[in-house]
């Protein structure tokens, strides 16, 4: 899951509390600081927070007011305090590491597998994008003989076009160790992710995944995705 912006989330939450602030109108009522459109409309954004701060803020116990939106202004400011924590703890105890956002991987992979993520379905998550992957690069290249490994290793491979069987560079081709260590290591990453991720979560039965153990599959196969994406295809004469 993508981390949390504190800063942003501080800043709507005290927004909100501001914005949603009620006085005594000295009738026994309530008046607001801002008309009810208003408050609404900050609301939509701070629930959102609010769930993903205090997931069971819209189940807890919090002292009832006779003004709307009284639960919502209770949990933002719990919330706040929570997130101004959370960023004293990581910035005094934590790493500090990068944190890698889903979103950033490449679009065949995040684009073909973000409903699953969002719905926890991990596993499934990591044999779809290795499906897309397999799709676009059958695509790319013209081929639906060959598939997955198979296909990007002979695609990859150091040996010129043939007729029917095109190549996929990712520089033009020179004779040089480097270039021919690019294309192996290629091939060889294909075989390894295929044969070493989407096999087994094709074929055998487990428990779900651990989202960041399926993060850092997805990460795999987006390398794979790039270099597909940005290889030039070279095909016979």
């Amino acid at each position: 899951m993508t981390q949390i912006n504190h800063e942003w989330a501080i800043g709507k939450l005290e927004s909100f509390i501001r914005t949603a602030a009620v006085s005594h109108d000295g009738a026994g009522g309530w008046r607001r600081a801002n008309p009810l459109p208003v408050v609404q409309a900050e609301a939509q954004v701070v629930e959102h927070i609010l769930d993903r701060v205090l997931p069971v803020w819209r189940r807890a116990d919090w002292p009832k007011r006779r003004y709307s939106y009284w639960r919502e202004s209770e949990a933002a400011t719990r919330a706040i305090a929570q997130l101004r924590a959370e960023q004293e703890l990581a910035e005094n105890l934590g790493t500090n590491a990068p944190q890698l956002d889903a979103s950033t991987l490449h679009p065949w992979v995040w684009g073909s597998v973000q409903g699953l993520w969002g719905s926890g379905h991990y596993r499934q998550a990591v044999g779809m994008a290795a499906v897309a992957v397999n799709a676009q690069a059958q695509a790319k290249i013209g081929r639906k003989d060959l598939s997955e490994w198979k296909l990007l290793t002979n695609a990859f491979g150091l040996k010129d076009p043939e007729p029917g069987e095109p190549r996929l560079r990712l520089a033009p081709k020179e004779d040089s160790d480097t270039w021919r260590s690019r294309h192996d290591g290629a091939a060889a990453f294909a075989r390894g992710v295929y044969a070493g991720i989407r096999n087994p979560i094709a074929h055998e039965t487990g428990d779900e995944l651990e989202e960041n153990e399926a993060l850092e599959q997805l990460a795999a196969f987006s390398i794979l995705a790039r270099w597909i994406d940005t290889a030039t295809v070279e095909k016979a004469p």
